[in-house]
């Protein structure tokens, strides 16, 4: 394991392409496929150009996930504790998995939180634990992304199926509401993501290069830089406000009340309103709180800026991928297909292989689930497979390709100044395993849960 990992450590830091060339391969892979389904290029050209702009209202989303994640992921708090965790570890191996460990327990509260916590925790390690490989590091780093991040509160796709506001009506006419009762809290899917955690951290720790072979973080020219926590002393009058909590207080406090108020009067229950919007409003505020003082909340927020680059000018281009399948004769194309090549036994694993799939040319799992819940659920539907199981057999292998797709790589590989290709090998390595783990366990639960009627 530790041989093969390492080989695909090397391989890919010489093969492997940036992320944007992902992006943009993606368009011309959905543009050849809808011709072969008989689109007309004219067509696919204008609905993928006409969607470039569709999805900057989820791209700002997904910014502050990364920004929220990052100030309080950087809150003297929060950092005194990565600090302390730091300091558990003593060899290279113990340190790596510990890192798999905590990214992936974090996804399961937010995926923003975790890459970014994840990402402060490697530096830290970095400097203490010596002989510890930054790539094999930064790849432990990334598996909140890659393995459970979905199965936990951060998943779109459950939310949106809890939440009949948040539904398009069309899509509510198919499946009805799903509460996360029949979705997250299912005790098939809290066994699947206990097997994803454990399989994980033991690749992991198997993996980790020894000190003879490790790539340190000195290898890669990048020196220690702890977060500054203490601030510069006020030289102007008209600072004062940005140095005093009082503000702070004011503007969380109105906050809180904002949110509390949505939590108990949600006519769905307090789980419904966990949308993209209130998760990041949360992290805002407490970001907010912990810092203490707005000086210290916006050095923060401009720290983090720079991961952000990444996500700002890729979404576009996968919008126009949005767009070419969802604006063309593509996605029914796709549904009749689902209809006609699969039964009751064998649809779980039809649905988890095209989810894994499509991952690779639409990485955000909210806006494909958006592409391809209609025609799922209508399936399911038919051959009377269980409608939330269906959504955790999409969040469980939808997740699959982010282990190599470079996309939401970006945030951390900006904290830790590394590119994909230094810490996709080991992704590679996890996806190997982890791709029958998860189609046998998507399969075999679908068996025994019996199927629901659609709850309107």
């Amino acid at each position: 394991m530790f041989r093969f990992g390492l080989g695909l450590a090397n391989w890919s830091e010489r093969w492997f392409p940036d992320p944007l060339v992902f992006a943009l391969l993606g368009i011309v892979v959905v543009f050849m496929v809808g011709l072969l389904l008989r689109q007309s290029p004219a067509k696919l050209a204008i609905q993928g150009g006409k969607n470039f702009w569709s999805l900057v209202p989820f791209t700002m989303q997904m910014v502050m996930i990364i920004v929220g994640g990052y100030v309080v992921a950087s809150t003297p708090l929060v950092y005194r504790a990565i600090h302390g965790l730091a300091g558990i570890p003593k060899t290279p191996r113990g340190a790596v998995a510990m890192v798999a460990l905590f990214s992936m327990l974090t996804s399961l509260i937010s995926w923003g939180l975790s890459l970014i916590f994840s990402g402060l925790f490697v530096r830290e390690l970095a400097h203490r634990v010596k002989g510890m490989d930054y790539r094999a590091a930064g790849a432990a780093a990334y598996l909140g992304l890659g393995a459970v991040w979905a199965m936990g509160l951060s998943s779109s796709a459950a939310m949106l199926m809890a939440t009949k506001s948040a539904m398009p009506p069309s899509l509510f006419n198919i499946s009805g509401l799903i509460p996360l009762t029949q979705t997250l809290f299912l005790w098939q899917s809290i066994a699947t993501t206990v097997v994803l955690i454990l399989l994980s951290v033991l690749i992991v720790y198997l993996s980790t290069p020894s000190p003879e072979n490790a790539r340190t973080a000195e290898s890669y020219g990048i020196q220690y830089e702890p977060i500054r926590s203490s601030l510069e002393v006020r030289s102007k009058p008209g600072e004062w406000l940005e140095y005093s909590p009082l503000l702070t207080i004011l503007v969380a406090a109105l906050l809180c009340w904002y949110l509390v108020d949505v939590f108990c009067t949600s006519p769905q229950g307090g789980l419904a309103v966990l949308d993209l919007n209130t998760y990041n409003l949360m992290f805002i505020t407490v970001g907010l709180l912990l810092h203490w003082r707005p000086k210290r909340f916006m050095r923060a927020v401009s720290e983090c800026i720079p991961a952000t680059g990444g996500v700002l000018i890729q979404f576009p281009f996968y919008a126009v991928i949005f767009g070419m399948i969802v604006g063309t004769g593509i996605a029914d194309a796709l549904s009749r297909l689902f209809a006609s090549i699969s039964t009751h036994n064998t649809y779980p694993l039809l649905v988890a292989m095209y989810s894994a799939v499509l991952g690779v040319f639409i990485p955000s799992g909210g806006s494909k689930w958006v592409i391809e819940a209609p025609y799922v659920l209508q399936a399911a539907n038919l051959h009377q497979v269980h409608l939330g199981w269906v959504v955790q057999i999409y969040n469980a292998s939808e997740a699959l390709p982010n282990l190599v797709n470079p996309f939401w790589m970006l945030p951390l590989l900006g904290i830790l100044k590394l590119k994909a290709r230094d810490i996709v090998g080991y992704g590679v390595l996890q996806l190997m395993v982890h791709i029958p783990v998860v189609f046998f366990l998507c399969w075999l639960f679908a068996l025994y849960i019996p199927y629901l009627p659609p709850v309107r």
